[in-house]
């Protein structure tokens, strides 16, 4: 039997695929949901060029406990991962992380600007 019959590998078809800025963008708003601790429907996501790659831009509220069960319980900031400045920072890395996973898009960065806190009881667990 010869070697060169077989399967054709994908990368050899001939062809084109895309995938949409819808579909980016739904990725991306799942993703930064999941990271922030708030619905996607909650999340506006925009992409721009930058030198070739994909830059994401991000806003959304984050999810924080009531101030009152705060001050009953200092210990509930921690519970939710921390500061929101230090969740958010580290949710670029995780968005960045996930878009790239899930698409295969290269992105250069992950902007994000917080719109509000979404209160929440619990805690994330991380």
């Amino acid at each position: 039997m010869s070697g060169t019959a077989g399967p054709v590998r994908a990368a050899e078809m001939a062809g084109h695929t895309r995938i949409s800025t819808q579909a980016l963008t739904s990725v991306a708003r799942a993703a930064a949901a999941e990271a922030l601790g708030v619905t996607p429907h909650e999340v506006r996501a925009e992409w721009s060029d930058d030198d070739g790659l994909l830059a994401l831009s991000l806003v959304a509220p984050i999810a924080a406990p009531a101030l009152t069960a705060v001050l009953r319980d200092p210990g509930r900031v921690a519970g939710f991962g921390g500061t929101m400045w230090d969740r958010a920072v580290a949710a670029r890395t995780d968005i960045l992380q996930r878009v790239t996973e899930l698409s295969g898009a290269r992105l250069s960065r992950v902007d994000i600007r917080i719109s509000g806190a979404s209160m929440s009881e619990g805690g994330r667990v991380r």
